[in-house]
């Protein structure tokens, strides 16, 4: 089970969570060898003995930093999270806690002091990802838990505070040795609270945020592969999805999704105030695969343009109740979000009923018509805005996006319902 999320002070909701809202998130590790699965050492019972020979054959000799930030600029994002240490244990950073790590293999290099190094040169925010589960650590219990083997690794000694010592040196190096971290990303959680474990986090990294993952409630919730119901989060969400269906790590022959059920996916969660974290997974040399590249170029092409409408904007579920509009807010313009597609080339805005300056569409920048008039729909119960000439062969497969220009004051004068969710403050 997952801790829940204390609820942070007004005040708090600014950086990451207000500025950066589309990220990358990268699983790598020794299991993209096998081109199979994140987690192919335990989902195919293999010896950890056996495993772990795998690390002399691992040489990510095309890894290249800048590559990987020209592919995640390219698609609009603001920051990267770097999986540090998977369920393997097999750690990507240069520590002085074990020899199984990267920087003990023929490659020898440390990624993580190149992609902190880079993300400082180009302002991209930092995020790092840690596994509770430890299938290599012989302190670990790494038996009768969640995403754990079924009993212990031959000659392991399972010890849960000599675990939690090791795991602190690790955590301890990975936040002063790579400069300022925009998040902390627990995995897997252990269900014990040790609020000093984040403590002390916080106190090398004063400006982190935390995830619900870890030894206590966390800053941010995270939900995986999915899409919750709601109007607006009413604490900070940090959703994630990987652009492959069957893995989040590489596979050989991975089931895509679609650029239109990942922009689908992505509007529904931008708009109720979350942040979406879009994941790829490079191959064992260092390579982030051509398919996921292109997903992220078409997705990216569709935030770029939108981008306005989800950046220090704010749910703004109480001014429509047409279940096919989401709507977020700035001061006096409201975002039709339509997360559905384009269902028609027009929708209604009821019960709000205030005529707007101007109607542009920011997928394509065009101007759309706007009128108050009366429709026959089963919930309306008067007069209320319409907007219509939406150009459906050119919003094929994407989200439609319509920015509605108000007079000065009239939303505040006029909102129909009282506004909900933590964010639901003008920014």
């Amino acid at each position: 089970m997952f801790f829940p999320v204390e609820p942070v002070p007004a005040l708090a909701y600014s950086g990451l969570f207000r500025t950066r809202r589309f990220g990358l998130f990268v699983h790598w590790g020794l299991f993209a060898l096998e081109g199979w699965h994140e987690q192919v050492q335990w989902r195919r019972e293999i010896p950890a003995r056996e495993y772990q020979k795998r690390q002399a054959r691992f040489c990510p000799s095309r890894f290249s930093a800048q590559e990987w930030l020209d592919v995640l600029q390219e698609a609009g994002m603001e920051y990267l999270c770097f999986t540090t240490k998977h369920h393997d244990g097999f750690c990507m950073w240069d520590t002085q806690t074990t020899d199984y790590k990267i920087t003990n293999t023929p490659w020898g290099k440390d990624p993580l002091k190149a992609l902190a190094q880079e993300c400082a040169r180009r302002r991209v925010a930092l995020s790092l990802y840690y596994s509770y589960p430890d299938w290599h650590c012989p302190y670990s219990l790494n038996f009768g838990g969640d995403h754990q083997l079924a009993v212990p690794n031959p000659g392991d000694r399972p010890n849960l505070v000599k675990y939690l010592a090791y795991l602190r040196k690790q955590v301890r190096e990975l936040c002063t040795q790579y400069g300022p971290l925009a998040q902390f990303f627990w995995d897997i959680p252990s269900g014990l609270n040790i609020p000093s474990i984040n403590e002390e986090i916080r106190r090398l990294q004063p400006e982190i945020y935390i995830n619900n993952r870890g030894f206590g409630p966390g800053d941010y919730a995270t939900p995986e592969r999915c899409v919750p119901e709601g109007g607006a989060f009413h604490h900070l969400t940090e959703a994630c999805q990987s652009v492959g269906r069957r893995s989040w790590g590489y596979r050989e022959d991975e089931d895509y999704f679609s650029p239109g059920f990942l922009i689908r996916s992505m509007d529904r969660i931008f708009a109720m105030g979350g942040n979406y974290l879009l994941n790829v997974g490079p191959d064992a040399l260092g390579q982030i695969p051509p398919q996921a590249c292109a997903l992220l170029r078409e997705v990216g092409q569709w935030y770029r343009r939108c981008r306005e409408a989800i950046v220090g904007a704010a749910p703004a579920p109480g001014f429509c109740r047409n279940p096919e509009v989401m709507l977020t807010r700035k001061k006096d313009v409201l975002y039709a979000h339509l997360p559905q597609g384009a269902i028609s080339s027009a929708f209604t805005l009821e019960p709000l009923a205030i005529l707007p300056l101007r109607t542009t569409l920011l997928n394509t920048g065009e101007e759309l018509q706007a009128s108050v008039k009366l429709i026959p729909e089963f919930f309306q119960n008067g007069p209320c805005l319409f907007v219509e000439g939406l150009p459906l062969e050119k919003l094929k497969d994407t989200v439609p996006v319509v920015k509605l220009e108000f007079p000065r004051g009239t939303l505040d004068q006029e909102a129909a319902m009282p506004q909900e969710g933590w964010n639901a403050q003008v920014y």
